[in-house]
Order: C-alpha cells, then sequence, then structure tokens
C-alpha cells in the first residue's frame, strides 16, 4: 500500500513490532506470508485500520493463525536466483566491489529483522580474494554487537577449524545466510533469508571462490534450494555459484555435541585435498 492510504496501516505494524511482534507472518513452520485470495474471506480488517479505528474495535473473530493463507515455501537454489556472471570482477578491484555491496545495504529495513533488536548489520569479513567461503546462518549476540561473523565461541572454534586446514583466518571469506541477528539465536524465517540472499549470492560472485563450505542445515538449504538432512548432503561435493560446496556441522553444533568434530573433520579434508592443502599438526579440531 502506497501513500496517506496505506500510513495507518503501516503505523500499526510499527506499533505491533514495538510491542515485540515482529513475527506475526509466522505459522507452524517457518513459510513465506502471502496474501489471501480474493475469495478466501477477510483475513484483517484493513478497512477498519485504514479508517483510523482502533484495531480492538476490528472484528477479529477467528485467530490469525487461521486467517491467513499461507502457501508453501519454494526454495531456489543460488544457482538459479540470478544468472552467473560471465567474467570474473578482477582481484584488484573486488575489495571495492564488496565494499559497495555493502553501502548499498545501508542501514538495512528490507525484512522484520531490521526491527527485531538488531545494533549492527554483520555484512562479511575476510579475504576478497579467498579461494575457500564459509556460510553460515546468522549472527549471534557477539556479532551482533561487533559487526563481524563468527566472532563469539563458535567463531573461536571456527578458527581453529581453518587454522587446522593449514589457512589463516585472513586467507578465507566468512558471511552468513542473514546480516541481522534473528532474536533469540532462532532459525532465520524464509521471509528473512530471501530477502538477504542478494546481497551474499553477489557477495559469492564477486569473491569468486573456489569452494564453499556450507556450515549447518539452514546455510545448506538456501545455498543449494533442497531442505534435506545434514547426513544426506554431507561428503559429496555440490554446486553453488560455479564453485565446489561442501555440507558440515555449523561450529555452534559442534559445541554442543564435540563427538561430531572427528565427523566434521572428514568434511574439512575433503575441501583440502580439493584445492591442496596441507594440515597443521595436530590433524584434528580441537
Amino acid at each position: 500500500m502506497q501513500g496517506e492510504a496505506g500510513a495507518p496501516l503501516r503505523a500499526w505494524v510499527e506499533y505491533f513490532r514495538d510491542l515485540g511482534v515482529y513475527d506475526f507472518y509466522r505459522r507452524g513452520e517457518p513459510a513465506m506470508l502471502a496474501a489471501s485470495e480474493p475469495d478466501a474471506g477477510p483475513a484483517l480488517n484493513i478497512a477498519a485500520l485504514e479508517s483510523g479505528h482502533s484495531a480492538l474495535e476490528a472484528p477479529f473473530t477467528q485467530p490469525i493463525s487461521e486467517t491467513i493463507s499461507v502457501p508453501p515455501v519454494n526454495l531456489i537454489s543460488f544457482n538459479d536466483l540470478a544468472p552467473l556472471p560471465v567474467a570474473a570482477i578482477p582481484p584488484a578491484v573486488r575489495e571495492g566491489a564488496l565494499r559497495a555491496i555493502q553501502e548499498e545495504i545501508g542501514d538495512c529495513t528490507r525484512c522484520p529483522l531490521a526491527y527485531a533488536g538488531r545494533r549492527k548489520i554483520v555484512f562479511g569479513d575476510g579475504s576478497p580474494t579467498a579461494r575457500l567461503m564459509f556460510v553460515g546462518e546468522g549472527p549471534g549476540a557477539d556479532e551482533d554487537a561487533q559487526g563481524l561473523p563468527f566472532v563469539g565461541k563458535a567463531g573461536q572454534l571456527l578458527n581453529n577449524m581453518i587454522g587446522a586446514m593449514g589457512l589463516a583466518r585472513v586467507e578465507v571469506y566468512i558471511a552468513n545466510i542473514v546480516k541481522c541477528r534473528p532474536p533469540g539465536n532462532r532459525v532465520p524465517e524464509p521471509v528473512e533469508a530471501n530477502t538477504c540472499s542478494q546481497f551474499l549470492l553477489r557477495q559469492i560472485d564477486v569473491v569468486r571462490p573456489e569452494a564453499i563450505v556450507a556450515l549447518g542445515s539452514t546455510a545448506a538449504t538456501y545455498l543449494l534450494g533442497v531442505k534435506q538432512s545434514l547426513s544426506s548432503l554431507r561428503g559429496r561435493w555440490h554446486r553453488c555459484r560455479g564453485a565446489k560446496l561442501a555440507v558440515t556441522y555449523h561450529p555452534a553444533f559442534l559445541l554442543r555435541d564435540p563427538r561430531q568434530k572427528v565427523e566434521a573433520w572428514k568434511d574439512l579434508q575433503m575441501v583440502m585435498r580439493e584445492l591442496g592443502l596441507t594440515p597443521q599438526a595436530p590433524k584434528k579440531i580441537s
């Protein structure tokens, strides 16, 4: 809705967000919110809101979850979101290209995460000419405070994982599916992840890594456009924006279940063989 007619409705949306009701588009499993079909009956009394009446006077005779029509989520892989650029950006100007994307994002208000207590937008970190890129789920509290990805406990473990591969953090590139912290570190909603995807896709296209490591199921789901178990995706190569993509456990999961570090190390060894990397001793994740 545009112009003066939509102002009262926008005011109510902002009011609910101030109360913490920023995820009113959710219904059970994460799904994209879509407008109700014309013959589906009234979902919200928009006329009452636009006329300036109190929301309490609007005749909500059914639970909101029963009045919103929510279609299934259609996942689209990063390969299908946009054509891969024909020519790679020259290495000498990649840092500037990434800076331009960050400036375009600005103080982003494109999705509800902007109103969910976000402190800083977490763009990305590392070498613009990295051969290897890591993609996680979303920022946590430490990342939200510092504006950098993977700087908390999970970040310390990721640093150890990178070091065990014989690399330094400054030699790789690190980003997340969403650039704002979801409240309570919950899984990003599809509307949030899909809104942010355009920028992550462009970051990948600028860096042009040879290999990408998807950290956890959320990263794998959106990068590949499939909803499968982590066990079915691990141990083999996938493709993403011209790079080979491997799937492994998120460092936060490894902190909760250290027994899986052995399995994660197998995934990283597959990446190392592809890139010709020599691991640091000891050959394990600590």
